[in-house]
């Protein structure tokens, strides 16, 4: 089931990557709404953040390619916010908290600009939105883990961006910080923007998402959550479709199955 979308947010055609030939995302093609809250959902290794990297021009596809509003990503990356996963920062690197949400009023077109009164509004704005104005000058690695990822989360709010990607933001947090990003997430949305995250529970999924993309390798389904998470759409992300895509992974890694006809 992949419902198609009229005038989309973001376009995926065809698209499929690999590393060292074992595929990680095969041939998947889909479209997602404007003004939702969208649930990219899969099992572990199902493709999910290579598919936001991919997004966010930080992979390479092997083939296909991907839309952003309508355009190439270089011509609208200042609309986007990303958030990583927090595993993958150096949480050790000298900086105070206020310096890393600073670093969301840059781009590369304005690395050498000054910081200016609206600036300096914006990122206490954003501090405060998440709570952690208090915090504003001590140094990141003396953070717990949910004041870090709220930390990440000002850093995009002061991007002032249409579209936030994020990867696993709810996870290692506690539940109050979990609830507050709840929150900024409903406000964001009534506020019209687009919100795209990947998350790996499925039961908190149905409560969190309007929107969900079930990847497991390829494209299980993509819809209104209503229609995703039916048993017989979730036993083929979550069932047997793994023996397939892991056979499939193996004949690809051993040059028996071309990765796609050019």
């Amino acid at each position: 089931m992949n419902i198609q979308v009229e005038n989309p947010v973001i376009e995926v055609h065809n698209l499929s990557v690999s590393y060292n030939r074992k595929p990680a995302l095969w041939n998947i093609d889909f479209s997602l709404p404007y003004h939702k809250k969208i649930g990219i959902i899969g099992p572990n290794g199902s493709g999910k953040t290579t598919l936001l990297k991919t997004l966010m021009g930080l992979i390479k596809p092997d083939f296909g390619y991907v839309k952003l509003f309508g355009q190439s990503l270089n011509s609208i990356r200042h609309k986007i916010a990303y958030v990583p996963q927090r595993e993958s920062v150096d949480w050790d690197f000298p900086a105070t908290v206020r310096e890393i949400v600073e670093m969301g009023r840059f781009t590369n077109k304005n690395l050498l600009k000054r910081l200016n009164k609206r600036d300096k509004e914006l990122i206490s704005e954003s501090l405060e939105k998440v709570g952690m104005l208090p915090f504003q000058h001590r140094h990141i690695s003396e953070l717990s883990g949910g004041q870090q990822q709220r930390v990440f989360l000002a850093r995009a709010l002061c991007r002032e961006p249409e579209m936030f990607i994020m990867d696993e933001p709810f996870t290692g947090v506690d539940a109050a910080t979990e609830e507050s990003i709840l929150e900024l997430l409903d406000t964001l949305n009534k506020e019209g923007k687009t919100v795209i995250v990947v998350h790996h529970d499925l039961e908190t999924a149905k409560d969190y998402f309007d929107w969900v993309c079930l990847l497991n390798t390829r494209l299980v389904a993509n819809g209104p959550k209503g229609q995703v998470f039916t048993k017989d759409v979730l036993s083929e992300a979550f069932g047997g479709k793994l023996t397939l895509l892991s056979k499939l992974a193996q004949e690809v890694q051993g040059g028996d199955y071309p990765l796609r006809e050019k």
